[in-house]
């Protein structure tokens, strides 16, 4: 372990750092534990750029940090020659987001690059698009995305559109690394960036083209415009930022019964209507679920605070009770409507291509066979989306259509390169209005898909492990599960162990040891027989492990049942005892 005492003094005593720090600083003079906490290491780029709880000390989200960080790619680009392209910035509704973004700006500035930086709060999907729009050489969002309202964060995306991956994220760090003292960090005075061109305000000309890029999207508008008047729609953006584009949107395509929650519309830092603004909770949905009730909506919908992601529930026409979709399941419906409908109009490619992560659903797998569209897996994390995405056009081959997370996120389309809560919006609306017609609801169709495909079912056992302690405690869970390779996890047998670290996929029965085809990554994945499969990683963003198991049942409550002795199972082998 490094000297984090002597770094701690270093940031008291030095003059560069201010006195608002240096006072919070001496707040936790008599506190090891915090002091250790707060610099026992530097903040690393996980799945999702930089991500932790704002504060002073080198594993906080302060404008030191943020600075670094800019520093880091400010020399990674001008090593590639793309300081005149410039560089997209966007940020979302959390405590110091506004702070972070122009702290960003202006490092930038002060190292020749030009930095756009958007006017007010904009939606992860929007920064992704504008990177393209804007032809720069990267992009920089300040969120952390569904994180309680402690976080924040910093993600960092490439000219693709898409969240760096190898070997620019590889290198960027290096150069974040590479500085060890924050005082060569460069910056100026935002006049001053201005008046040499270098620090731009952006803002309408990309939210009027953005939103025409999802308006694109759309399938069949005279399903909209024969259904949209019955239609009832309850929103919530979570205090983010997705209240103007998703309102924008769904008035544009003449929705006409849309009903936000009041107390969640507005952005607000502390999130005061929940505890965590996550869309995959359920008390998230408390406000827009008793709206629902008074409106009796059809829809509720929920987006993350940087609108990448989207949270559903469905009223059951049998008894008026609200049903909640899993990311699975929204994906899975979406999917569904996309290629059937592209399918029926002539629209789809013969060469089209979906993409899911390895931790989604099979279900997925199931629909792209069913019309004739190529499936693809790739590791966690959008940016390996992206990326597909980006190997297509570069060879010429292939026409991405759809593509999912399990964790509640899609991109239909190629305008942007990352998951977008606000086009989920409206292609889910969409897809209600059309089955409105046939005289279904959207969980009418998602029992007739598990009629027609299976009964597939996932779900994620999550155990939070916070700090130094929980981090060791991560590594060496995940250290025994490659000591010794299990033949049977509870009632099923395993086939084959994926270990994306170490690149290999050794098939139990024969002891053939084939590589993943997947860029190196710390997660074990066990093909179980049956269909079921088991996938444990640490989080990339969160200070959590997760455990994902997917399974087929014989009917919903059958997988219900199976999944919930899977993860007991998992949880006796390899969690309890470690």
């Amino acid at each position: 372990m490094r000297d984090y005492k002597a770094i701690y003094n270093e940031w008291l005593n030095s003059d560069y750092f201010d006195e608002d720090t240096k006072r919070e600083l001496i707040s936790i003079r008599d506190d090891e534990e915090e002091i250790r906490e707060r610099f026992y290491t530097d903040l690393e780029f996980g799945t999702a750029g930089l991500r932790g709880i704002i504060g002073a000390g080198t594993n906080r989200m302060n404008i030191y940090v943020v600075r670094r960080a800019t520093q880091g790619l400010a020399s990674y680009i001008l090593k590639q020659g793309g300081a005149d392209k410039g560089v997209a910035i966007a940020y979302d509704s959390r405590h110091m987001s506004p702070e972070f973004a122009d702290e960003t700006a202006r490092c930038l500035a002060a190292n020749g690059i030009k930095a756009y930086r958007f006017e007010s709060l904009r939606p992860t999907p929007e920064l992704s698009y504008a990177v393209r729009k804007l032809g720069c050489i990267a992009g920089v969002n300040i969120t952390a995305s569904h994180n309680p309202a402690k976080y924040n964060g910093y993600k960092v995306y490439w000219e693709d559109g898409a969240q760096f991956t190898p070997p620019h994220d590889g290198a960027v760090m290096e150069e974040v690394l590479s500085i060890t003292d924050f005082s060569k960090c460069l910056t100026m005075d935002r006049q001053s960036a201005e008046e040499a061109g270098l620090y731009i305000t952006i803002g309408s000309d990309i939210d009027d083209a953005y939103i025409e890029e999802i308006r694109k999207t759309v399938i069949d508008r005279e399903a909209i415009s024969r259904a949209a008047a019955e239609l009832k729609i309850v929103y919530t953006p979570l205090h983010g930022t997705g209240h103007v584009p998703v309102m924008r949107i769904l008035k544009e395509l003449r929705f006409e019964n849309v009903f936000e929650a009041a107390e969640q519309a507005l952005p607000d830092g502390d999130f005061p209507t929940v505890d965590y603004p996550n869309p995959e909770s359920k008390e998230a949905f408390e406000l827009a679920l008793k709206l629902a009730k008074e409106k009796d909506a059809d829809l509720v919908l929920a987006t993350d605070p940087d609108a990448d992601r989207l949270g559903v529930y469905v009223k059951d026409s049998a008894d008026g009770q609200y049903r909640a979709l899993t990311g699975n399941m929204s994906g899975s419906l979406i999917c569904e409507y996309v290629l059937s409908q592209k399918k029926a109009k002539g629209e789809l490619p013969e060469d089209a291509f979906t993409v899911e992560s390895i931790v989604s659903t099979d279900m997925m797998k199931a629909v792209s066979n069913n019309y004739g569209v190529s499936f693809k897996e790739v590791l966690t994390g959008f940016k390996w989306i992206g990326r597909e995405i980006l190997k297509s056009e570069q060879e010429g081959r292939g026409h991405y259509v759809f593509g999912m997370e399990e964790s509640y996120g899609c991109l239909i389309g190629t305008y942007a390169r990352d998951k977008d809560a606000v086009s989920a919006v409206t292609t889910l609306c969409e897809a209600a209005a059309y089955y409105r017609l046939k005289g279904m609801t959207l969980l009418d169709v998602l029992n007739d898909m598990y009629e027609r495909y299976g009964y597939y079912y996932e779900s994620i056992d999550t155990i939070t492990l916070e700090g130094m302690e929980g981090l060791k405690r991560i590594s060496d869970i995940m250290d025994s599960l490659r000591k010794e390779l299990p033949h049977r996890i509870g009632s099923y047998t395993v086939e084959k162990v994926r270990d994306y670290k170490n690149n290999t996929v050794t098939c139990l029965k024969t002891g053939e040891v084939s590589g993943t085809g997947l860029p190196a990554s710390n997660v074990m994945y066990y093909e179980l027989n049956d269909n079921a499969w088991v996938c444990i990683r640490p989080s990339g963003t969160e200070p959590k492990l997760k455990i994902y198991a997917g399974v087929k049942g014989s009917s919903l409550e059958d997988a219900l049942k199976l999944s919930e002795m899977l993860h007991k199972n998992i949880r006796e082998m390899y969690i309890d005892k470690t």
